[in-house]
């Protein structure tokens, strides 16, 4: 409207702005919006400003204040003169649009005089309208009336026919009834159900009674059909629990109902027993001791068919009953704790048929899923989780039993083996395997059997097994059970057992434990106290942690002592033997040797030859398994030391120097004053865990016998020689196998003074002689 009016040259930047557009044109809505002002959504939006001059709230003296305020008299002035043109350029467009707009202002007239006629018709139709529209209105109502009397009418037919029919229908309830009783009594007893309650409360009316009594006799001809078959037939748990539920329905005795579905629910778990019993080898009524046959199927099918048979059918049965007959157990819990308890003697009985080791992981699976499977059961008897605990922890208990028994087995195989290859005939130039060899062998086979029994046993305390949360796995199974019963008690029985080889009596006729099968177990024994036990408690420790709160174990160090103790007395047991054998060369050289008449010595005699050779070797064979030891430091001519025959007055150039001729002493006297000044010999001394001391031990043990049996014998000058020519031949040779040549020493100058003592005519040989006859020798 207003796009004609000039802006002028001097319109101020107000009037530019508000009436131009982005591009510089006039907006054709600029003058109307600033007459009419801004809409009422701008007017919400924008803040009021009292100073906007072109706003809603403009208010003069606010806007003069700010503009005194703020602008000098340069811009004052020129303000004004910009507001004088924006008047007169708004005076402008006004004319100019009342000068477009005439014309249609006087159409507009026009039309607004007319449109003032037709209103006027308009309301006079809309009166007549109106008087049509309570006329409808009126007759609507009419209709209405009408029609609510119809539906009123309507439902009371309606309500006669439904009351017809009902009649009809519990007049059809006997024949629904005899029709249905005997192919759907599930049917029959829903269709009695829905009549019964209309029957009992019309009853006294002739035609319902006699519509009730027959379908009594009906139903009561159902119920003696279904009592039979309860009592006759064996029925599945979903036919049982169905017969019952129906009977219950028909206000049968709950009690009696309770008591015939155990009978029934009996009958059939015994069944599933019996089935299961059927499996097990019968037990030997005049009850010897036989191997029972092997079963005919694995632990885990066994324990399957029970879980699923017996168990499922079991614990459906219990559901059902409960259902039936509510949360009272009076009867269910003894009924089913007795069934429960024959399943667990049957598992049991299967259980111990289990006499090899065979597959530990079946086993364990097997004991898993009875443990699975039971808890349903369980939670219908509590005191049932005890004896089902109790059962998989003696299973458990029985099969490491078994390995401790397969452990001692094999380690007397072990022993087997070993005693054949030190007994078995060596062809000449082929050595069989050396001690250390067999030591090695057997310690490594038991201590890999070991792990491995270990490994197998861990089974039962795996994770994802459901019984190793019990508390009897978590710590007395891995304390009393594995470490102490198993670990703990091999390696007991292991040092008993190579103990028994020194301690206990050898059978009559059974041969005795060769030597170096003694030295071998003794060095076993050691090997075990140093290294071996602790190892294998760490191994047991961290495999099966004990808990601390649970019952003691058998300390380490007082296994090591055991170990100790059985390594000493098979030790001091090996040198008893040697020294025993060597000592029975000596005295049967002794007894059988005629020392009276015996000519004059020649040579060293070939038993005291045969006494080295064993010695050597027995040094060579000690040797492989123990330490050399400490020797005792030698005299510069151990080997070449003479002993004296004489320890006596029988030597008057020994002694003369210290008596007087005319004053013989008693030969005994200076015997036993000489014994006073020397070191005392213990002949079974304990001996030490080194080469050394077990030499020394056999060596005192051979020559102590040599020296009593000297003392018993009488010997003439050249038995006296003899003995003298043997002495210095073991004294050259014997020196270097002992801990203290001392003790060869002493030991030979008593035998030599013994001979001298018991010869008749004791003239020694000369020492250059002796010396050059064992030269030769």
């Amino acid at each position: 409207a207003g796009s004609g009016a000039p802006s002028g040259a001097g319109a101020s930047p107000e009037a530019t702005a508000g009436s131009t557009g982005s591009g510089g044109w006039r907006r054709p809505h600029g003058p109307l919006q600033r007459y009419y002002g801004p809409s009422t959504a701008e007017a919400a939006e924008a803040a009021p400003d009292p100073t906007d001059i072109n706003g809603p709230h403009f208010d003069p003296e606010a806007f003069m204040t700010k503009v005194r305020s703020e602008c000098p008299l340069g811009q004052l002035l020129a303000r004004e003169a910009a507001l004088g043109r924006e008047i007169r350029a708004l005076d402008s467009d006004m004319q100019t649009l009342l000068y477009e707009n005439y014309n249609k202002f006087i159409s507009a007239t026009d039309t607004i005089r007319k449109m003032k006629v037709d209103f006027r018709h308009m309301e006079a139709e809309m009166d007549d309208l109106a008087a049509n529209m309570a006329a409808i209105s009126a007759s609507s109502a009419r209709v209405s009336a009408a029609l609510q009397d119809r539906h009123r009418r309507g439902a009371q037919l309606a309500g006669v026919q439904a009351l017809l029919r009902k009649l009809q229908a519990l007049v059809e309830v006997p024949g629904r009834l005899r029709r249905w009783a005997g192919t759907e009594p599930a049917r029959a007893l829903r269709c009695y159900a829905r009549a019964r309650s209309v029957l009992r409360h019309y009853r006294h009316l002739p035609s319902f009674r006699a519509i009730e009594d027959e379908s009594h006799a009906i139903m009561a001809d159902l119920a003696q059909r279904l009592r039979t078959r309860l009592r006759e037939e064996t029925l599945d748990p979903k036919e049982l629990t169905e017969c019952v539920e129906m009977l219950l329905q028909l206000e049968e005795p709950a009690e009696e109902l309770s008591e015939e579905f155990l009978s029934q629910a009996g009958a059939r778990l015994e069944a599933e027993l019996a089935a299961l019993e059927a499996e097990l080898p019968a037990a030997d009524p005049s009850g010897a001791a036989t191997t029972p046959p092997p079963p005919a199927s694995d632990i885990l099918d066994f324990v399957d068919r029970g879980s699923s048979a017996f168990v499922g059918t079991l614990c459906q049965l219990a559901g059902s009953y409960r259902a039936l007959f509510g949360e009272d157990t009076g009867r269910l819990e003894p009924f089913a704790a007795t069934l429960a308890t024959r399943y667990f003697t049957l598992l049991e009985r299967r259980l111990a048929l289990e006499r090899g080791l065979g597959d530990t992981s079946l086993l364990v699976r097997a004991l898993d899923r009875f443990h699975r499977r039971l808890r349903a059961l369980l939670e219908l008897l509590p005191a049932g989780a005890d004896a089902a605990a109790a059962l998989v922890a003696r299973a458990a208990r029985e099969r490491v039993d078994r390995y401790l028994r397969a452990l001692q087995t094999f380690f007397l195989g072990c022993l087997g083996d070993v005693r054949q290859a030190l007994a078995a005939p060596r062809p000449p130039g082929k050595e069989g395997p050396g001690l250390p060899d067999l030591l090695a062998t057997l310690a490594a086979s038991v201590l890999g059997q070991l792990k491995a029994v270990l490994a197998y046993v861990q089974l039962f305390t795996a994770r994802d097994v459901a019984f190793a949360s019990l508390p009897y796995f978590k710590g007395e199974f891995c304390v009393t059970a594995v470490r102490e019963g198993l670990v703990v008690a091999f390696v007991c029985w292991l040092c008993r057992t190579a103990r028994g080889f020194a301690d206990g009596p050898a059978e009559r006729g059974a041969p005795a434990a060769p030597p170096a099968l003694l030295l071998l177990l003794a060095r076993l024994c050691l090997d075990y106290e140093n290294s071996t036990i602790s190892y294998i408690l760490t191994l047991t420790d961290e495999q099966f942690p004990p808990q601390d709160s649970g019952p003691a174990v058998t300390p380490g160090p007082a296994l090591c002592a055991e170990a100790r103790a059985a390594a000493q007395r098979l030790l001091d047991h090996y040198v008893q033997v040697q020294g025993a054998a060597v000592a029975q060369m000596l005295r049967k050289s002794v007894e059988t040797r005629d020392w009276l008449g015996t000519v004059e010595p020649r040579n060293v005699r070939a038993v005291m030859k045969r006494v080295v050779e064993d010695i050597t070797a027995i040094d060579v064979q000690v040797g492989q398994l123990f330490e050399e030891g400490v020797r005792r430091a030698q005299s510069s001519d151990s080997s070449r030391r003479a002993f004296s025959v004489y320890s006596s007055s029988r030597a008057p150039g020994r002694y003369a120097p210290s008596y007087t001729p005319s004053a013989p002493m008693d030969t005994h006297l200076l015997s036993n004053i000489q014994k006073l000044f020397s070191e005392r010999i213990d002949i079974f001394s304990p001996v030490e865990f080194n080469k050394v001391s077990v030499l020394t031990g056999i060596i005192k043990i051979s020559l102590k016998t040599l020296l009593e049996c000297v003392r018993l014998r009488t010997l003439g000058r050249f038995g006296l020689q003899q003995v003298q020519v043997d002495g210095h031949y073991l004294q050259l040779y014997l020196w270097r196998f002992a801990s203290d040549e001392r003790v060869v020493q002493g030991l030979l100058d008593e035998v030599a003074a013994s001979a001298a003592h018991r010869c008749l005519d004791p003239v020694p040989m000369e020492h250059s002689v002796v010396e050059l006859i064992c030269e030769r020798g």
